[in-house]
């Protein structure tokens, strides 16, 4: 296949997977906003006797990590979500045409997370998490769209370079 050819087909299914990441930014982005429409900070609504929506602000990573600390993290965060992003595009960009589509589709969830979130730290300096899941006193870490996007996307990431990879090897 002439290389030109080549280059183009796999910018297109980049299109296509990368559509994928923005309706990832885009459901977290409105979900978002649906939940400072109706909530104040703290608020919880019950939904389920284990599950209730709550608008929290958190200035940390996962589980509210470094959510103490001085401001700094903010930025730091940024710039890991940049970072990690362009390295996940060009990843996806680059892959097999072949045979990789959990590994595409990991990828395109974790791009799409993290650029969700990234957008929240960028506009308010925190991210909103809103989704709560608990069991009498024990509760879950408050989370979000993106944050699940993250989580999805990286077991399959680490399924596709455990099991599926062995696969691949063994044909």
């Amino acid at each position: 296949m002439p290389e030109r050819a080549q280059m183009a087909r796999m910018g297109m299914r980049t299109f296509w997977w990368l559509g994928l990441s923005a309706l990832i930014v885009l459901g977290d982005q409105l979900s978002k906003q649906a939940i400072v429409d109706h909530l104040a900070l703290y608020q919880r609504q019950p939904v389920l006797p284990f599950f209730d929506l709550v608008r929290l602000h958190n200035t940390g990573a996962a589980f509210s990590f470094l959510a103490g600390a001085a401001g700094w993290q903010n930025r730091f965060f940024m710039a890991v979500a940049v970072v990690v992003s362009v390295a996940l595009v060009w990843w996806l960009a680059t892959l097999p045409r072949k045979g990789r589509g959990v590994l595409a589709l990991g990828l395109a969830l974790v791009v799409g997370g993290a650029i969700g979130n990234l957008i929240d730290r960028a506009l308010y300096g925190y991210v909103i998490d809103f989704l709560l899941f608990y069991y009498r006193e024990w509760s879950y870490p408050a989370f979000n769209v993106a944050d699940s996007a993250i989580s999805c996307g990286v077991a399959l990431i680490l399924f596709d370079g455990l099991v599926l990879e062995r696969r691949r090897r063994h044909r």
